[in-house]
């Protein structure tokens, strides 16, 4: 499948230092990129000025608020969620697309065999097993790696899902509807590597928790 039907949305914030090195990796990738930040973060947007993508001044709050926003400008066929920071590898592209050609989503997954992570910690790997199995259970989800939102999909399906989360909730959210709404999906492999730079945006704890929540609404309200 052609690069040319998909488009990155990159969200990002304080990521002067990595978010160009990921412009430059991707450079060569024939897919369109947008970017959505705040309008206040001057410095993320001067450092990636020379490249050539699409900024969106995010008008809302949040790292699901920045998606949503992201997805709406979408035009192409397919789009990708792609991190600022540098943990996603664009090598898995071309193999997501293709897997994608009869699917509404693939998710990468850093558990599935030939998978990985550079960058979890014992706590993260602790709390992805936990959710996904909660995923599993509760939804049948059959997914690995739930949190992980390294995630490619057809545009029409991502906006089918009418996503409402403004925060982390939105991974979760994102696979719950994709289920209920009967679309295809499937995991497949994928390596996490150490970010080129920034800080961790996710609060364990804090994080965990609303996603937990939501996850037990999401069960009650459906039953």
């Amino acid at each position: 499948m052609q690069m040319e039907n998909l488009t990155l949305i990159i969200p990002a914030k304080n990521e002067a230092i990595s978010l160009p090195r990921v412009l430059q990796e991707i450079k060569d990738y024939s897919c369109r990129v947008i970017v959505i930040l705040e309008s206040s973060d001057i410095e993320t947007i001067e450092s990636i000025k020379n490249f050539d993508c699409k900024i969106v001044n995010q008008l809302g709050k949040g790292y699901g608020n920045a998606l949503i926003e992201g997805i709406n400008k979408v035009e192409t066929e397919f789009l990708c969620i792609f991190n600022a920071d540098g943990s996603f590898d664009p090598k898995y592209l071309n193999k997501m697309l293709n897997l994608c050609k009869d699917k509404d989503f693939v998710f990468a997954s850093r558990y599935l065999k030939e998978g990985g992570s550079d960058d979890d910690t014992f706590l993260t790997l602790i709390g992805n097993f936990i959710f996904s199995s909660i995923g599993n259970i509760f939804f049948s989800l059959k997914l690995s790696d739930i949190l992980f939102t390294f995630l490619l999909g057809r545009t029409k399906s991502f906006k089918k899902l009418e996503l409402k989360s403004n925060d982390f909730c939105l991974c979760v959210e994102m696979p719950i509807k994709a289920k209920r709404l009967n679309m295809k999906f499937i995991d497949t492999p994928s390596f996490e590597r150490k970010r080129f730079g920034g800080k961790k945006k996710v609060n364990e704890f804090v994080d965990g928790l609303k996603i937990l929540i939501f996850m037990i609404k999401s069960f009650f309200k459906f039953k």
